[in-house]
């Protein structure tokens, strides 16, 4: 009998680990194997353990990692470290470069490196796949493959750390009573290219055409990253081909891709949208919805929504959910700001007023 299990090691399920390793009996389960290292497959960049994402770490995650008391190692950072932004407004043909200071890293490596902080009282279930829970008396019941092994475990709770396509918020949003409003759903697609010329900026692209959100381009080494936001069943490989045609007549060279990623995202548009789960089954991240709607950052999030629940066990799990939830409306205060500043990012009219402004960028 575990005291919690935990459903997913990225950043919100790593960093809660850590916290209350010491002082629960913890199980960690995810279907990636994040602690044995492939060096062919980082050789080869056929990163199986990697997650679709830019690979750049924003202001807000920062901070919550001086605030956790944390240091990046810095072979997690790859090169160029820039300090731009160009914004490209296909729509509106228009073109700025601001200023924004994100550390370009290696996400695969950062996810290692957070799991490496996990006590090894944690006990650790890697290439697993985490399958269904039943309720039992003083706890779940909950079954999972690892290593193509069907196992069973008892814990008195369960903690979603999975991610945009969580298994257990789908599964507690059909309980009756529960508000559990899903947010918009958008499937990330990156591919990987080889790239022998020096880009001294990210870049963002908006582009009603292809998605309402937005698509980004990231030198990493001797690669460019191309990535977008698409609404599924929406023509979303057709678009992503669209977006690669548009760029190249900007001047940019996708002849020699590596790989293809893809992932779901989420974006909360409403606080409904938000969910901490229940007393017993409680979800941390981008699992409870804990992602900007404007810029798809998560990794902050994913951080404080864990340290919340680390804090709010602290004095026990007897009445910890109503402690949790809170402490958490403090990120709901939180994404509705961002929420707010959505429409200057995402309304054309709005975003060409505030490019043709000048304000604030690189001249």
């Amino acid at each position: 009998m575990y005291d919690i299990a935990i459903i997913g090691s990225g950043p919100a399920g790593a960093n809660l680990a850590r916290l209350i390793g010491e002082k629960y009996k913890v199980l960690l389960i995810d279907k990636r194997d994040l602690e044995n290292h492939n060096k062919e497959q980082c050789i080869n960049k056929n990163k199986s353990v990697s997650k679709c994402c830019g690979g750049l770490l924003a202001p807000d995650a920062q901070k919550m990692i001086a605030k956790l008391g944390l240091g990046i190692p810095k072979d997690i950072l790859v090169d160029p470290q820039l300090f731009a932004v160009r914004a490209i407004d296909l729509t509106n043909n228009l073109e700025r470069l601001y200023q924004r200071f994100y550390y370009n890293m290696d996400r695969v490596k950062f996810d290692r490196w957070l799991v490496s902080l996990i006590p090894g009282s944690v006990d650790k279930k890697f290439n697993a796949l985490f399958k269904s829970f039943a309720k039992i008396p003083g706890g779940y019941e909950i079954r999972y493959t690892c290593n193509e092994q069907e196992s069973i475990a008892k814990t008195k709770i369960i903690i979603g750390a999975d991610g945009a396509s969580s298994r257990l918020r789908k599964t507690i949003s059909k309980n009756k009573g529960i508000n559990t409003h899903a947010p918009e759903i958008y499937i990330a697609i990156q591919e990987w290219f080889e790239c022998s010329y020096q880009m001294p900026y990210y870049t963002a692209v908006f582009d009603e055409e292809i998605t309402d959100f937005y698509s980004w381009l990231i030198p990493k080494d001797d690669c460019l990253l191309l990535g977008s936001a698409l609404k599924p069943r929406d023509n979303t490989r057709e678009k992503y081909c669209m977006l690669k045609r548009k760029l190249t007549r900007l001047g940019f060279n996708f002849d020699n891709k590596i790989k293809t990623e893809s992932a779901y995202i989420c974006r909360p548009k409403r606080i409904s949208h938000f969910c901490a789960g229940i007393d017993g089954i409680t979800l941390i991240g981008e699992a409870a919805g804990a992602i900007s709607p404007s810029s798809a950052e998560g990794i902050s999030y994913a951080l404080k929504s864990s340290l919340y629940l680390a804090q709010s066990l602290e004095k026990g799990m007897d009445g910890y959910f109503g402690r949790y939830e809170n402490a958490m409306k403090n990120i709901k205060i939180n994404l509705l700001f961002k929420k707010l500043k959505s429409p200057a990012m995402y309304n054309p009219l709005l975003r060409q007023l505030a490019m043709r402004s000048g304000l604030r960028c690189i001249k």
